[in-house]
């Protein structure tokens, strides 16, 4: 193809500065294009020779099998790298905050100049490894950091170190919490304070800024965190102590040691040159909470060896094992049916655990509290070393078990409930728990029963029993019944009284009217309270007043009962029927009043008429005068008359 295709309209300037440039990006687009070859017989002219394979940047395109040909040949000018990848790299440039690196990619990484603060006298042409954090980033940069990349073959040397078990160096660098921060080949590492010394370490600052040797002595591969030991190197030294005397270790040898330390699952000993552990629960046969209770430091005493692991170096004392199991000692007193005392040492739902000696426990199930059929909560019955008498019920010595009982310390009242608790006899109990639906009373320990909500009062109506009484309160009740089988009794407390409202049904008739006041409203109506402690209700639309207003909470008007239903407990209420009652009566009083008239005046008339046997002009007027007033009376009696009904 002519210079002149692949250059057009362009300055002669740019044309001759990028000449060489288009000449390589068009030279293989010219050997795959057929030259254009004018038809002899068609006329030339000025643009024929024009190329519209050339885009408006002046390069000419490429077909696809092209493309991809000259993106292979220009990617294998270029390291494949991935990303995490160690590579080294060359020192191509340095700034004052960072450095340049070229690791043969299609463009140099940058690196904080922090990144080489180990490496002060750094220099162009130098070489360092580096990893690959991502090839291109959003604005399409090389990221490289070589303090990932120390961090790396620092953890791949740790690792090494933990298989091999090889004594590594390491710099205290700082104090955390529960240990020291150890530099080793450049990556932190935990150093717990149990593992400085084999003697307990409380001033952690001491060791910082100290190089130490270490061990490697766990790593965790996922978070890449490894904990070092000063102390393995320590035990290391009195290993083959520890070996001999363990080797000639036996179950049951009683050996005298130490207390060395004590925590809260037991006491650690030093047994001269090897440590053992008493566990908590092999300190005494009696329930202990801490160790220190009957233990102190540097407390010489005799144990027992329980149990020891050749490869983990671990013994197991015992110093409840050098006595007897009180078990096994049972003195006779202690049998069933006898009464003992004991300290609560455990409580759980099911009940609590009484110490009746050391080592000797009874269980006081929940049943065995109260004679009541009501459910106990343990835990608020019982507390925590308070003491309780109780009778033993069953003993096992063999299963070393014990069941003990409070309620049987007493007769059993349902007995005789019969004759203490007679039906309609009155009482006098103890509110001790309130439900939506009820009270329940007790009359005695082990004797109790339930109000029903609708047992409370003849004359109201409750949501909730809370409204009436409250937990602890004092209560008088009636036995409305007894149900001996399942331990309960049926109360009741407005049964104390006459029902009122046998006594009320006449004064409180249907249409007969009081003075009551709203005491609570709502979307339905009011609840009103009445005379003699009643309450009634009266609807919405039966609270308008006769200017068009409704009465309100709180305020006191007349009603007239339109509703008693005895059987219920229900009155219902209306003040509008009050004064629409009233317009009524008027209008019939005056419908009254002229009807009388209308037959005053007929009778008048009839009277004049059999008095007068001839009439005259005068008599016809008078006539005519009482027969109009008389009719205009009728008409207007029946016009009055539709509207009163």
């Amino acid at each position: 193809m002519s210079e002149e295709n692949n250059i057009i309209n362009q300055p002669a300037g740019e044309a001759g500065a990028n000449a060489d440039t288009q000449e390589v990006a068009l030279e293989p687009a010219a050997t795959t294009k057929e030259p254009v070859q004018a038809k002899a017989e068609e006329p030339v002219t000025a643009h024929d020779d024009f190329d519209w394979s050339i885009d408006k940047r002046n390069v000419s395109s490429y077909s696809k099998e092209e493309k991809e040909k000259y993106d292979s040949v220009y990617e294998g000018t270029f390291k494949a790298i991935s990303d995490n990848e160690m590579v080294e790299g060359v020192v191509v440039g340095l700034t004052k905050t960072d450095v340049v690196i070229n690791i043969g990619f299609k463009s140099d990484g940058l690196i904080s100049l922090n990144e080489f603060r180990d490496l002060p006298g750094l220099k162009v042409g130098d070489v360092v490894e580096v990893m690959v954090v991502e090839k291109e980033d959003r604005e399409g940069h090389l990221h490289l950091s070589r303090k990932q990349a120390r961090i790396t073959r620092a953890w791949e040397r740790i690792v090494e170190i933990h298989k091999t078990g090889e004594v590594v160096t390491g710099l205290v660098t700082s104090k955390t919490k529960g240990g020291l921060i150890v530099d080793v080949f450049g990556m932190e590492t935990f150093l717990p304070g149990s593992q400085i010394d084999v003697k307990p370490v409380t001033d952690y600052d001491q060791f910082v800024g100290k190089t130490m040797e270490f061990k490697v002595v766990k790593i965790n591969e996922t978070i890449k965190n490894a904990v070092v030991s000063h102390k393995a190197l320590i035990e290391s030294d009195i290993e083959a102590q520890r070996a001999e005397i363990i080797s000639k270790l036996e179950k049951g040898q009683v050996l005298e040691g130490t207390i060395k330390n004590i925590t809260d699952f037991g006491a650690f000993l030093d047994l001269g040159g090897l440590d053992g552990l008493l566990y908590i629960t092999d300190i005494s046969w009696g329930r202990i909470n801490h160790p220190s209770e009957v233990l102190k430091l540097d407390q010489k005493l005799n144990v027992v060896v329980l149990d020891f692991d050749d490869d983990k170096k671990r013994i197991s004392l015992g110093l409840k094992q050098l006595t007897p199991h009180p078990w096994d000692t049972l003195p006779e007193t202690i049998s069933e049916g006898k009464l003992v005392k004991g300290k609560v040492v455990n409580i759980e739902d099911y009940g609590a655990f009484l110490e009746i000696l050391p080592g000797v426990e009874g269980l006081v199930h929940v049943s065995e509290i109260t004679w009541a059929n009501t459910p106990i909560n343990a835990k608020e019955f019982f507390k925590l070393g308070d003491e309780h008498e109780a009778k033993i019920v069953t003993l096992d010595k063999d299963s070393r078990k014990m069941s003990l009982s409070i309620k049987q310390l007493t007769p059993d009242p349902w007995n005789e409930i019969e004759n203490k608790y007679p039906a309609e006899s009155r009482h006098k109990g103890l509110v001790k728990n309130i439900t939506p639906y009820g009270v329940f009373v007790e009359l005695e320990p082990g004797i109790g029963g339930m109000i029903h909500i609708s047992d409370l009062s003849w004359l109201k109506r409750f949501n909730h029993p809370g409204e009436y009484t409250k937990v602890g309160s004092e209560i008088d009740v009636m036995i409305l019944g007894i149900d001996k089988e399942n331990r309960k009794l049926q109360l009741g407390h407005k049964q104390l009284e006459e029902d009122p409202w046998n006594a009320l049904q006449d004064t409180f008739a249907v249409g007969s009217v009081h003075e009551g006041a709203v005491i609570r409203k709502d979307e339905k109506g009011a609840l009103v309270q009445l005379p003699y402690g009643l309450e009634g209700f009266a609807p919405n639309r039966h609270l308008l007043k006769e200017d068009g207003k409704s009465i309100g909470a709180d305020e006191t008007s007349q009603f007239v009962v339109i509703e008693f239903d005895r059987n219920e407990k229900r009155i219902v209420l209306s003040h509008t029927r009050i004064w629409e009652q009233a317009k009524a009566d008027e209008k019939e009083a005056e419908n009254k009043e002229r009807k009388a008239e209308a037959a005053k005046t007929k009778k008048a008339v009839k009277d004049i008429q059999s008095k007068v046997e001839k009439t005259t002009l005068g008599d016809l007027g008078v006539l005519a005068e009482l027969k109009k007033k008389m009719e205009q009376g009728g008409n207007d009696a029946a016009a009055e008359t539709p509207a009163a009904e």
